[in-house]
């Protein structure tokens, strides 16, 4: 089988997007045992990440695909963070070089499976590759009516259409999608990345925080696109559970710089906010054991309650944290609450900073919501489980 993944992202890119295609290709590789391919953008990168010179080695991936880099007319970088017409028509400008680059490249190619989150790539591809070897990825229902537009189109033309959950799945209906062609696939953790763990007391050495004080930590970016993650409520949250300590793993720097301020602000002990900035991603496991309890408390939008798929939810449960998440219907397709989770309801401080306190109380719950979660995820929702569900189902509907 050959299998041509194509993906408009920065190679490295610090967003979880990098992460899980990366690991999701290799997946594919091991499980294809064919030619796979990463086509993705030739962009201008961050200066954090200019110095990776071996994209495969910074995610902790075996090369069992192949990556190429595709042209397009970047200028982001000349834009950054703005949100104003100048950086929506840079950002146009360089989706659709890119899609005609992708285009232009597919002229000719002979692959089995195209596969991408992108609903114009797969209009494009569906120019010049028949149906039943498109196969897309959606990840959320958009708002505007050219997004809209544009998955309702692509619904209707991918032989094999994969969304991240049940809710997203049903939403793609009215928009045209045949039930029989969709199959509903969580991400999931590179089983590899979660062997042989130290304990919370080796990890804690390791990294130099205290043994006795109560962390509860967050990993991820900090923000994205220009929405709060939940991590201001976090923080006023630990506040509310006294001599309990904040632990964020993530950036921007500016943005854990700000929180560290008003930590101290709010009265908050200077010595219990520890701000590891952004690590590679072979380091995540060694901070996830290093906390007592891991946060996903996002407020609430459309997208967080009922289409996303965090990549930090299923590394939180590998790991083996008791996990503090909002009660959202995204997380209820993974998690229980009481059992491998305490869910919460979203940007309510007084109930998240009782939960906190619950599981800094009670270290008997959190072994047992730790290791039901652990095991759920190495049971369900690994990266090569879910490789094998869709080229299975990719394979039904290539007939």
């Amino acid at each position: 089988m050959k299998l041509i993944y194509i993906a408009n992202i920065r190679v490295p890119t610090e967003k979880a997007h990098g992460l899980q295609i990366f690991h999701m290709l290799e997946a594919f590789g091991a499980h294809a045992r064919a030619d796979v391919q990463l086509w993705a953008a030739r962009r201008v990168n961050t200066p954090e990440l200019r110095s990776v010179t071996d994209p495969f080695a910074h995610y902790g991936v075996d090369r069992t695909f192949r990556l190429r880099l595709l042209p397009t007319l970047d200028l982001l970088w000349l834009v950054p963070g703005r949100a104003d017409l100048l950086a929506k028509a840079v950002f146009t400008l360089q989706w659709v070089t890119f899609t005609l680059a992708a285009l232009i490249a597919l002229v000719g190619e002979r692959a089995d499976v195209i596969y991408t989150r992108d609903a114009l790539i797969v209009l494009a591809a569906s120019l010049v590759t028949p149906r039943r070897a498109l196969a897309y990825e959606p990840h959320t229902v958009p708002e505007g009516r050219i997004g809209r537009a544009l998955q309702r189109a692509a619904v209707r033309r991918a032989g094999a259409i994969i969304p991240v959950t049940r809710r997203l799945a049903d939403d793609l209906l009215p928009l045209g999608a045949d039930p029989a062609r969709l199959y509903v696939a969580h991400d999931g953790i590179r089983a590899a990345r979660f062997a042989d763990l130290p304990t919370r007391e080796m990890a804690r050495a390791q990294l130099g925080w205290p043994d006795a004080v109560f962390i509860v930590g967050y990993v991820g970016r900090l923000h994205t696109m220009n929405m709060d993650k939940g991590v201001s409520t976090l923080l006023e949250a630990v506040l509310h559970a006294e001599g309990t300590a904040l632990a964020l793993v993530g950036g921007p720097a500016e943005g854990a710089d700000a929180l560290r301020r008003t930590w101290i602000e709010r009265g908050g002990d200077p010595a219990h906010f520890f701000n590891a900035g952004q690590v590679a991603p072979a380091a995540v496991p060694l901070y996830l054991r290093a906390f007592d309890a891991c946060a996903m408390v996002l407020p609430f939008t459309p997208h967080f309650a009922y289409y996303a798929s965090p990549l930090k939810l299923f590394e939180y449960m590998a790991a083996g944290g008791a996990i503090v998440a909002s009660d959202f219907p995204s997380f209820r397709e993974v998690l229980k609450d009481g059992v491998s989770a305490l869910l919460v309801p979203p940007s309510d401080v007084p109930v998240l900073a009782a939960a906190i306190r619950r599981l800094r109380d009670d270290p008997a719950l959190r072994a047992r919501i730790g290791t039901a979660a652990q095991a759920e995820a190495m049971a369900h929702y690994t990266w090569h489980a879910r490789a094998a569900a869709i080229l299975a189902h990719i394979e039904r509907q290539r007939g």
